[in-house]
């Protein structure tokens, strides 16, 4: 992780994007983080576990649940999977 403040981002903007292909740069201003610089590969990586812990607590969340469960066979039948 590296920091850089936002005046030093802009007159060296194409270095902060080489560098977030390593690690995330932090853009500070007034020493207090403002910003922060990644790669896209970083970037989706990031969406995808944020996708995947919102899914289990999903899971999480439906499997405490009260109530009668629906049978998997169902489930397939009314999504026309069977």
């Amino acid at each position: 992780m590296s920091r850089v403040s936002v005046a030093d981002a802009r007159n060296h903007l194409s270095d902060v994007i080489a560098r977030s292909k390593i690690e995330p740069v932090f853009i500070e201003r007034r020493g207090q983080r403002a910003a922060v610089v990644v790669s896209p590969e970083h970037y989706e990586r990031m969406l995808e576990a944020l996708e995947d812990a919102e899914d289990v607590a999903a899971f999480d969340e439906a499997m405490a649940e009260e109530g009668p469960n629906i049978p998997w066979a169902q489930v397939k039948a009314d999504l026309g999977w069977t």
